[in-house]
């Protein structure tokens, strides 16, 4: 019996779609250096963070992706509330590049104190 429910339980879980995407979790963007005060190894370890976020950020996305495909197919075959989680999905996807863009922009904006401060 308890074989049985476990079972069960499972199935539930994959079957449903917008548990699964719950699973997706988007990463935390990483504290970045000041680039007019920080050493040249900070500024590696700024640059290493920002390459594991980015990393992990693809990881999101690529997750989100499997389930806004699911949810889309869902909403054309008529399940409506598929079509207000695939828009959820999608408002999770775009932060998510935004975020990376965002940190991207201002990594470059320290590389460009640092050399400032820092002109060899």
């Amino acid at each position: 019996m308890k074989s049985f429910v476990a079972r069960l339980a499972m199935l539930s879980l994959v079957a449903s779609p917008m548990a699964l995407a719950d699973h997706c979790t988007g990463p935390d963007a990483p504290t970045l250096p000041d680039g007019a005060t920080a050493s040249m190894d900070d500024m590696l370890a700024g640059q290493k963070a920002v390459k594991a976020f980015q990393a992990d950020a693809i990881a999101y996305r690529s997750c989100l992706e499997g389930h806004m495909d699911e949810m889309k197919e869902a909403a054309s075959e008529g399940d409506e509330s598929a079509e207000g989680k695939y828009e959820a999905m999608t408002e999770q996807y775009n932060a998510s590049v935004s975020a990376e863009e965002t940190l991207a922009a201002d990594f470059n904006t320290a590389i460009r104190a640092y050399k400032a401060a820092n002109p060899n």
